[in-house]
């Protein structure tokens, strides 16, 4: 077995599904089957970077699969994936950026199975987490984002 062509393969495919993915997250009028894609594309996305991959790779791969899984209205899974996102983050301080990220899908979940009381939670440390990331472009992003889950928007 060579070790750089399958490090090389499945790179490339931990990434082009995760872009898949994104493809799919923001496509308007996703059919049944273009749903399916999506998860499917998101979890071979993350077994992929479980092969290859950093904690960096892993948390976000977890966070994406966590919103896809919102998207679909599964809370229960999108909250497995966001605590596993979470816990990626804070094992590997992984930063401001992508613990706000978890926060972010952690408070979406519980949006979506309606416990108020631990989305405002979330959303707080979210909110909090934003405001040390240092990069105003970022900040920015995931500000769009923690926003978002009060509207049941999706930024794209």
């Amino acid at each position: 077995m060579e070790m750089n062509t399958d490090f090389t393969t499945h790179k490339q495919m931990a990434i082009d599904l995760f872009n898949l993915t994104w493809d799919l997250i923001e496509k308007q009028d996703r059919t049944e089957s273009d749903d399916d894609t999506m998860l499917y594309a998101a979890m071979s996305s993350r077994y992929h970077w479980g092969l290859v991959g950093t904690p960096l790779n892993f948390a976000r791969g977890e966070w994406q699969i966590s919103r896809v899984y919102a998207i679909l209205g599964r809370s229960e899974a999108a909250l497995h994936h966001a605590r596993k996102s979470e816990k990626l983050c804070r094992e590997h301080d992984l930063g401001e950026f992508d613990l706000g990220f978890a926060y972010e899908a952690i408070a979406r979940a519980y949006a979506l199975s309606g416990d108020a009381a631990d989305q405002e939670r979330y959303m707080n440390l979210a909110l909090e987490t934003a405001e040390k990331v240092e990069t105003e472009a970022n900040r920015s992003w995931l500000l769009k984002n923690i926003h978002s889950v009060s509207s049941g928007f999706i930024p794209v």
